[in-house]
């Protein structure tokens, strides 16, 4: 396959993890990066071996070589930068959320659709076998109709008042926190899993830690745990480190979902149980490797992550034998794969996530946090 010529802008936390996704698909060169400076942009393509660093957007858009461009900044410029990304006509992968609001989001929806490139947007839990694995049980009917979802999306690197990052900034994260970081990824993966839209919520949130203390110097996603108590101020906090929202269906059947960054001992745990008709699926991110199946009539099962044991659809997904873990950095492999494909022309439809899956996710985002407010069920408005 022809090699496909790529760049990033933006290498904090999630950065350098596209990066080496991108390389491992065996077909993408990785060619040049973008940073806020040229100082930091020169430092950060020694560190990944990219040979090309700017330190400007505009610059790095005019290299005619880059034919797809990797969005992954802070939320607050998603979508300036996608909008530039296109009209430069290069394909464009956008870490989420898509943008701050879903008025942004739908403009960039119809800009992709106008541009005719590529457009991507990484919900990279979809792509893990064993997810997979619970979409074929439902699209295939052994899952039988849905009775209803619960889950929950935790961690704990928000855990402390001393705990900071700039997604604990609205005008750089947006009016919601826990909900749009995390809880998004939870409510794509159920969409995703079960078919079936989320079309009315009703939420509650949580400010665990009314003020938190800002360390006095920048500090990157999951770091800042060895400052001492003079390098913090304290910053007054309005965004949510809790949620718990009820949900329905678009076939009428009821779910539940609660968000926390403020859960000791949960490093990243999406963790979800579908109840079906016929039997009732349980997975958890933490345990990536294992699907656990309920019945009422016959002994319960755990399914263990094995090409030859899975659906044709997750075998696709599975590139290691059984007790070969895979999990994280082989979600966004897929995910990416398959990006990629379906731009060589190898994968002729888009098996990924879309910005129209971006949109959808933003427009349940600003639902729930329209309930949260008014304490009453809102109706989603795609």
């Amino acid at each position: 396959m022809k090699t496909i010529k790529a760049g990033i802008i933006g290498t904090g936390f999630i950065g350098p993890a596209h990066v080496e996704a991108a390389r491992r698909s065996g077909f993408v060169e990785m060619i040049a990066l973008c940073e806020a400076n040229d100082d930091l942009a020169k430092a950060k393509a020694a560190q990944l071996g990219i040979p090309k660093a700017y330190g400007s957007v505009d610059a790095f858009l005019a290299d005619p070589e880059i034919q797809v461009v990797h969005n992954c900044t802070p939320n607050h410029v998603h979508f300036e930068i996608s909008k530039k990304i296109m009209a430069a006509d290069k394909h464009v992968i956008s870490e989420k959320p898509l943008a701050m609001t879903t008025k942004q989001s739908k403009e960039l929806v119809k800009l992709a659709a106008k541009s005719g490139v590529v457009n991507a947007i990484d919900f990279n839990y979809r792509y893990y076998p064993l997810v997979q694995e619970a979409k074929d049980q439902v699209a295939s009917g052994k899952l039988g109709d849905v009775f209803h979802a619960t889950g929950s999306y935790t961690q704990d690197w928000l855990y402390l008042a001393t705990d900071w990052n700039w997604r604990l900034v609205p005008e750089f994260s947006g009016e919601s926190r826990a909900v749009a970081d995390v809880g998004s990824h939870w409510c794509d993966a159920i969409q995703f899993i079960t078919g079936l839209k989320i079309t009315k919520v009703c939420a509650d949130f949580q400010t665990i830690h009314k003020h938190r203390m800002k360390p006095k110097k920048q500090v990157e996603t999951y770091s800042g745990k060895m400052l001492k108590p003079t390098d913090y101020e304290p910053m007054p906090i309005n965004t949510e480190d809790f949620a718990s929202v009820l949900f329905q269906f678009s076939n009428g059947a009821h779910g539940s979902f609660s968000v926390s960054q403020c859960f000791a001992g949960r490093k990243n745990r999406l963790f979800y149980e579908l109840s079906g008709s016929k039997k009732s699926l349980v997975w958890d991110q933490e345990r990536p490797n294992e699907l656990w199946i309920g019945y009422r009539e016959k002994p319960n099962e755990l399914l263990i992550k094995d090409p030859s044991l899975l659906s044709e659809r997750a075998r696709a997904y599975a590139h290691y034998p059984g007790g070969h873990p895979e999990a994280y950095p082989d979600g966004l492999k897929n995910f990416l794969l398959r990006v990629y494909s379906h731009i060589a022309g190898k994968e002729k439809t888009a098996d990924f996530s879309t910005f129209q899956d971006g949109h959808d996710e933003l427009a349940i985002c600003e639902a729930i946090l329209a309930s949260s407010r008014s304490q009453k069920w809102v109706t989603v408005k795609y």
